[in-house]
């Protein structure tokens, strides 16, 4: 088995509000997803431990990094979040593996510390209902 660091990305890219990708890695700091099932309990009277089904899937998280303005980086394509309600296609890409999914971003919190970091993060949901797959 061969484990592999998250170094040397090769892809996250983000929507702009006009539909083009923009590659954002050279000023986000992290990022991270989940892809959680809905899980639904269907113990009956009957039985004497848990019963459960697997329902719909999700994806959702969070990326941040530092303030860039640069033409088509992160805050160019992030500063639109609230004033348009727009899918935005995510594109990940690391060691080979992609994933691809149409997220909602709902919020660009912008965080200016005490100690002079100006700093921002994007949460985003999974918008359209296709289930997120690794290809």
């Amino acid at each position: 088995m061969a484990i592999e660091s998250g170094l040397g990305w090769t892809t996250f890219s983000v929507d702009d509000s006009a539909g083009t990708a923009r590659d954002i890695r050279s000023s986000t700091f992290n990022l991270d997803w989940t892809m959680p099932r809905g899980v639904w309990d269907t113990t009956a009277l009957t039985q004497s431990a848990n019963a459960r089904t697997l329902l719909l899937a999700d994806f959702s998280g969070t990326c941040a990094g530092g303030f860039d303005d640069g033409t088509n980086l992160a805050h160019s394509v992030f500063k639109t979040v609230s004033s348009t309600s727009v899918n935005r296609t995510m594109s990940i890409v690391i060691s080979g593996q992609t994933l691809n999914n149409e997220v909602l971003l709902t919020d660009y919190a912008l965080n200016r510390a005490q100690t002079g970091e100006f700093t921002w993060s994007v949460p985003f949901q999974l918008a359209d209902g296709t289930v997120p797959t690794w290809s």
